[in-house]
């Protein structure tokens, strides 16, 4: 066996166990690539010539076990019979390692998804470490695409299939001891334990556990299949499209014709997700993934000291953010803001956060006299959304120690936070900390320049308005709303306004109106001043009752569906070129960004300034 390779390095122990360690040069995290997978296959080869008494794999890398793919390898598959090389060569890797004769094991501490996971499920058994960094996964649906080394075989094998389509279809990664709980891994340890824990495993090399027999029967009973696969895709069709997702429905159709049949699965996995990668969704998936990474690269949470977070107002968004930043493990208090300014939490916060009324004079004295109580090196951030930070700031002693951190609406299914300076008096290394506590609650950051609707508001508003507009002209408002879900966006106009609150709708249209020529329809001023505030007032476009919306009766209309979604988004359009051309933001991608993660604009459609259909 050669003494060096480039990305492996490998020793045996006294036990004669060969410790294999991944250390892909070049990269923060390990990516499988073509040369990486090379190195592998000659390691299991020379290592089934050898006989060792077992194989662990483990990562050189602090980040993690390996962290899929190198997703930089997309721009090369402009046509599948790449794809189908790389899959094919993932494919054999795993299978090498699957059959070697001898126990073998994954030690991963760290993040294990993708082409890792898959790589991890071809050895017999899997020890984690319990540190919360450790997340395991096949998110490959989230790109467009789904399990190719495998993973879709021996998920199932290994889990059953209702816990392997879990896994496989929401693309969401689990923790250690989720992992655990569900079979996918055989240990679950402190990180000091870990390597003794792997080679106590290995030599002891347990019974390897499998599903019980009645799920093992299941797979392989073609007409059990047929019948799963149509419940799995009516959960399925709730809430992801086929139209807009086709992976998961590619996953199904493969398992239900081929699932009895290990190699056939094989070669259709290969084959399916080939066709896959070349699609628009899937490359557009994956630009969405490097935007998403864009954003997560601008703030670092290590960076992040803070541990109380103080919140002056108790409404619906103040409340949602004191339990956000509680389940992130932060020290919370929260005030109303009629409530004594004077609150004890203020003197001791590290991060003082103003979620009151779109008020103008009621933010700036509140402001005022939170800067005399709060502590010197107090992060002050404002949760506005239409203000700009400079008017708010006017009456403070040190005007640049006020940011907005604008929390995008639904907080909970929004990932975004606006990051909000002037641009003529910020002070940056204030700007680099709200950017690390940002990340420090797991959202993604996006700074610009403070300006009235800031980014994401100025965007969404035209689109709002326009349903109700549209709504004022007879249309009724769950044709216009699922006029907008079907072309992929997360709320229709209407329904998203109930939920901002009507009021609130009204008092930001307003203020950008003053500096734009945006109209506010006077259906919003009736239901405004007829106390119809929706979903928190129990009635706005629609009826709720405990905040979900009461049935009403199936609307009908015989308009042109693709012209109504074009009315809907063009608006929206002309108002991100707008943005652009004003600077409001960085570029164009980042624009995107804000549209997908704080908007809810369609992942698989990337960009509204490009979008064919708008």
């Amino acid at each position: 066996m050669p003494t060096s390779y480039r990305h492996l390095h490998l020793a045996t122990d006294s036990h004669q166990v060969l410790w294999v360690t991944l250390e892909v040069q070049g990269e923060v995290s390990n990516l499988l690539t073509s040369d990486v997978l090379d190195e592998l296959q000659h390691v299991a080869n020379v290592a089934r010539a050898q006989r060792p008494r077992g194989l662990i794999l483990s990562s050189g890398k602090p980040s993690g076990f390996i962290a899929g793919i190198d997703l930089k390898r997309f721009s090369e598959f402009n046509t599948s019979a790449p794809a189908l090389a790389f899959s094919t060569q993932g494919q054999r890797v795993c299978q090498l390692f699957a059959d070697l004769p001898f126990p073998t094991l994954a030690l991963i501490d760290g993040f294990c998804v993708g082409g890792g996971l898959e790589l991890a499920l071809a050895l017999k058994y899997r020890v984690v470490s319990n540190r919360p960094a450790t997340r395991l996964g096949l998110p490959e649906v989230k790109l467009g695409i789904h399990p190719g080394f495998g993973g879709s075989v021996r998920s199932i094998a290994t889990l059953g299939i209702f816990k392997a389509m879990k896994l496989m279809l929401s693309g969401e990664l689990i923790s250690a001891a989720q992992a655990r709980a569900i079979g996918l891994v055989d240990a679950c340890v402190d990180p000091e334990q870990l390597r003794d824990t792997a080679l106590h495993t290995l030599l002891k090399a347990p019974r390897y556990r499998r599903p019980p027999w009645y799920l093992r029967i299941l797979n392989v009973f073609a007409p059990a299949r047929q019948l799963i696969g149509l419940k799995l895709r009516h959960d399925l069709a709730q809430h992801t499209p086929e139209a807009h997702y086709p992976a998961p429905y590619a996953l199904l159709q493969l398992w239900e014709t081929h699932g009895g049949n290990r190699n056939a699965m094989f070669a259709a996995e290969a084959a399916s997700v080939a066709a896959l990668v070349t699609s628009p969704t899937a490359q557009q998936l994956v630009r969405v993934f490097f935007l998403q990474n864009r954003l997560k690269a601008l703030g670092n949470p290590a960076n992040c000291s803070a541990q109380r977070v103080h919140i002056v107002g108790a409404g619906t968004m103040g409340k949602d953010i004191a339990a956000w930043c509680t389940q992130r493990g932060l020290q919370v208090s929260v005030q109303d803001h009629t409530a004594d300014t004077h609150d004890a939490n203020i003197a001791t916060a590290d991060v003082i956060i103003e979620a009151i009324s779109e008020n103008r004079a009621a933010k700036q004295q509140l402001f005022i006299a939170l800067e005399r109580q709060a502590k010197p090196d107090a992060l002050l951030l404002s949760n506005t959304a239409s203000i700009p930070i400079e008017d708010i700031a006017s009456g403070l002693r040190e005007p640049q120690r006020l940011l907005g951190l604008h929390f995008c609406s639904p907080l909970f299914n929004m990932p975004l936070v606006e990051i909000a300076y002037d641009a003529h008096a910020y002070d940056h290394s204030l700007l680099l900390r709200v950017l690390a506590f940002a990340r420090r609650l797991d959202k993604l950051p996006l700074p610009l320049q403070s300006s009235p609707g800031f980014l994401v508001t100025r965007l969404l508003m035209p689109y709002l308005l326009e349903g109700i507009r549209l709504q004022q002209q007879g249309i009724p408002a769950a044709i216009i709303d699922q006029a907008a879900r079907d072309f992929g966006m997360q709320l229709g106009p209407l329904e998203f306004a109930d939920t901002i609150g009507l009021d609130v709708c009204q008092h930001i249209g307003d203020t950008l109106a003053r500096k734009s020529q945006l109209d506010v329809p006077l259906t919003l001023y009736h239901k405004v001043k007829a106390g119809k505030l929706g979903k928190k007032s129990g009635e706005g476009f629609y009826r709720y009752r405990n905040g979900k919306i009461l049935q009403t009766e199936r609307a009908t209309w015989n308009g042109n569906l693709a012209l109504l979604q074009s009315k809907l988004l063009a608006p929206l359009r002309q108002e991100a070129r707008e943005c652009l051309a004003q600077k409001i933001v960085e570029d164009a991608d980042l624009l995107d960004a804000a549209m997908i993660f704080g908007a809810g604009f369609p992942a698989f459609r990337g960009s509204i300034l490009h979008d064919p259909q708008v």
